[in-house]
């Protein structure tokens, strides 16, 4: 199926570290603890066989809606 090319959606938007850090308010190293212990997203690799990795925006942002829903 093709996609609809007339819909209107968000646009795709990838977060780097600091952009990470900035937006849910924790350091470098607290991310990369919670990347490795499976408490926070896995970054993608932007490049293939590169070092460069990002989140999608849409994926931070449903981590943090379900941080604030288990919070309550």
């Amino acid at each position: 199926m093709k996609p609809d090319l007339n819909a209107v959606t968000a646009p795709v938007r990838v977060l780097r570290m600091g952009g990470i850090c900035h937006k849910i308010g924790l350091k470098r190293s607290t991310i990369h603890a919670m990347v490795a212990s499976g408490k926070f997203p896995k970054p993608f690799q932007l490049v293939p066989g590169g070092r460069a990795v990002g989140w999608d925006e849409r994926t931070v942002d449903e981590w943090l809606a379900e941080r604030r829903v288990s919070s309550v």
